[in-house]
């Protein structure tokens, strides 16, 4: 598995829930990237044989085909094998992942990966509509509700950021804090430059452009102190230290072998997923990084970047804590509290961060790590060639 290479990587700009991106189909925005990447990779995009991308929340009937529709409208052949995946927060991931196995395994010489999320058109489920409802009223389900609540205690995600909170003592004046470097480390990135190599601009049909990401705001420990606690009465877990709900697609091509010719950006070595307590779902990263260091023998400071889904802020002090991230290795411009955290996007968008962090760097190794509703983590690996 030490040989499966990053060709390329690109994202579309995060777009906030119901903003500039929230007019464009998930299949238009994983068909965008998909193309620049390929483009990137200097492949043709005959050479396509195999397609893995994570989506949680459906928006429209042919999101169900989605993995193999993009690789096809972005030139792949006929030929070419789709799988769609389904691991909540972990989905983008999930699918590099999938893609990197059926590469090891000889199925495939090439492959795209990556994840779509179009959360501002998720769909709503009306369950008595297939056979119909005699008399009365009848029940209308959220899917993106459903997508933020845990299937096992049905309570929101973000009181479990809650539980861990309390458990590790992390105080609300530490989440807000962790919420302002997020913020500050993202805006810092956009204004030097260094996320516009990753990002591929969308042209609306107004004739606006989306080139970078709309989270990222100017705000203080002041104005994110007045947040109300948004999960559990008298909490310490806000909408001003969770991640942000948002749209947007991210793609690799990975491969077997380098073309004659070609610079990889890096390659994958490792991967590792773990289940947890559904009710201390953020603790999830903390084993699968574990098992991924107790399989490669790596210590957690062999690692020169760290990409860790800031999915709440109480979840991801207490990741930083438990593993001893250096703080400035982890999340370097920012992570999903400020950029955003479109779920089944997300893996993939991290793996795209810490692809360009590796090739900017021309050295070292990166680290992947994300917690998943419903209680499990996922890890991945990288290293610069």
């Amino acid at each position: 598995m030490n040989n499966i290479f990053i060709l390329s990587a690109c994202r579309s700009p995060i777009g906030s829930f119901g903003g500039g991106l929230s007019g464009v189909s998930a299949l238009q925005l994983g068909t965008h990237v998909a193309q620049a990447a390929i483009a990137h990779a200097g492949l043709g995009a005959e050479r396509i044989e195999h397609s893995a991308f994570g989506m949680v929340s459906l928006s429209e009937p042919d999101d169900l085909y989605l993995s193999r529709i993009v690789a096809m409208r972005a030139g792949a052949p006929e030929t070419v094998s789709g799988v769609n995946v389904n691991m909540l927060c972990g989905s983008g991931l999930q699918a590099v992942v999938q893609g990197m196995q059926t590469l090891a395994l000889g199925g495939a010489d090439v492959a795209l990966v990556g994840g779509v999320e179009t959360i501002s058109r998720t769909t709503h489920l009306l369950p008595a509509a297939r056979f119909g409802k005699r008399l009365g009223d009848t029940m209308v389900v959220d899917l993106l509700d459903a997508a933020l609540t845990c299937p096992f205690g049905r309570v929101k995600l973000g009181v479990t950021a809650e539980t861990l909170a309390r458990e590790f003592q992390i105080s609300r004046e530490a989440q807000d804090d962790c919420a302002l470097q997020s913020h500050m480390r993202a805006r810092a990135a956009q204004e030097a430059g260094r996320l516009a190599t990753q990002i591929v601009p969308v042209d609306l049909p107004c004739g606006r452009v989306v080139a970078q990401d709309e989270g990222p705001r100017d705000t203080s420990a002041k104005l994110l102190g007045r947040l109300p606690a948004a999960f559990v009465p008298g909490g310490s877990v806000t909408a001003g230290n969770s991640g942000a709900l948002g749209d947007a697609a991210a793609a690799l091509v990975l491969a077997r072998a380098v073309p004659k010719g070609h610079t990889p950006m890096a390659r994958i070595t490792a991967a590792a997923q773990s289940g947890v307590d559904p009710s201390r779902m953020g603790y999830g990263p903390i084993l699968a990084v574990r098992k991924l260091l107790a399989r490669t023998g790596l210590g957690i400071d062999d690692f020169d970047l760290i990409e860790s889904n800031e999915a709440f802020a109480a979840q991801a002090l207490v990741v930083a804590r438990e593993l001893g991230l250096d703080p400035l290795r982890a999340n370097p411009d920012g992570g999903a509290i400020a950029h955003g955290h479109p779920v089944g996007a997300t893996g993939a968008i991290l793996t795209v961060k810490a692809a360009h962090g590796l090739a900017r760097a021309g050295r070292g190794r990166a680290l992947v790590a994300m917690c998943v509703g419903g209680g499990q983590g996922i890890a991945v690996a990288l290293e610069a060639v």
